[in-house]
């Protein structure tokens, strides 16, 4: 193996918005994340809408109000 190639591991948290926080070893030191596994739908079984800069508004004000003709 060659020497000094390798990046520097850190003991390091992960932090979500929910609150959770993870301890593990990375290469950057306190990630912080907006949805981990204790608050991701796949994982809880509960739905929750992320919406990020009002994408979900934009969609309901163009397409939710129109009927077929």
């Amino acid at each position: 193996m060659k020497s000094e190639i390798h990046p520097e591991y850190f003991e390091t948290t992960i932090r979500c918005v929910c609150g959770n926080e993870i301890l593990t070893r990375a290469t950057k030191k306190d990630i912080r994340v907006e949805i981990c596994s204790a608050c991701h739908p796949l994982y809880t079984g509960k739905q929750r809408l992320v919406d990020t800069e009002g994408r979900v508004e934009r969609f309901m004000k163009k397409y939710g109000t129109k009927r077929a003709s």
